[in-house]
């Protein structure tokens, strides 16, 4: 079934200024590592850290994190599909900060046994927050003039 390109401009269609491009190309960085380096680090940062931190299925969930994390860190960072791409990583980012994260606030973090109270959560979840923050601004703004997504409705990529 094709999509047509009616429905598909609203996800593409951006009027945002270039400067956007400064927090795709954070944000589609850090999730497109990120991504990379539960493959390279399977035991501190894949299926090893979603083990310890109780989530069923570690290997499946961590091999489908990490694969998401790549695929559409690497959507962001060019600004194609951009708004589609930061929907499941909005969605990482709640999982993480409501799995990993906010148990520290109650001192029951698994993945941090000597952090508690609030500003241990907060210190502990400033990337989590920061991705969340920017992926929620991506899916309202679009990738701006300077991406991919600018160019397929032709958008100026000149543009300030």
């Amino acid at each position: 079934m094709a999509i047509s390109a009616s429905r598909l401009l609203p996800l593409v269609f951006t009027r945002a200024p270039a400067s956007v491009v400064l927090i795709r190309v954070y944000v589609g960085l850090v999730f497109a590592c990120e991504g990379v380096l539960k493959f390279l680090r399977p035991d501190s940062l894949g299926t090893g850290r979603f083990d310890k931190a109780g989530i069923p299925a570690p290997a499946f969930f961590s091999t489908l994190d990490g694969v998401f994390e790549i695929g559409c860190g690497a959507l962001i960072l060019v600004g194609l599909l951009t708004r589609l791409a930061a929907v499941p990583m909005i969605v990482d980012m709640v999982g993480a900060l409501l799995i990993t994260k906010l148990p520290i606030v109650w001192g029951h973090a698994s993945l941090f046994r000597t952090e508690h109270g609030w500003w241990d959560f907060i210190h502990e979840s400033r990337v989590d927050l920061a991705q969340l923050c920017g992926s929620v601004f991506l899916i309202l703004v679009g990738a701006g003039s300077i991406s991919l997504d600018a160019r397929l409705t032709g958008v100026n990529s000149l543009r300030p």
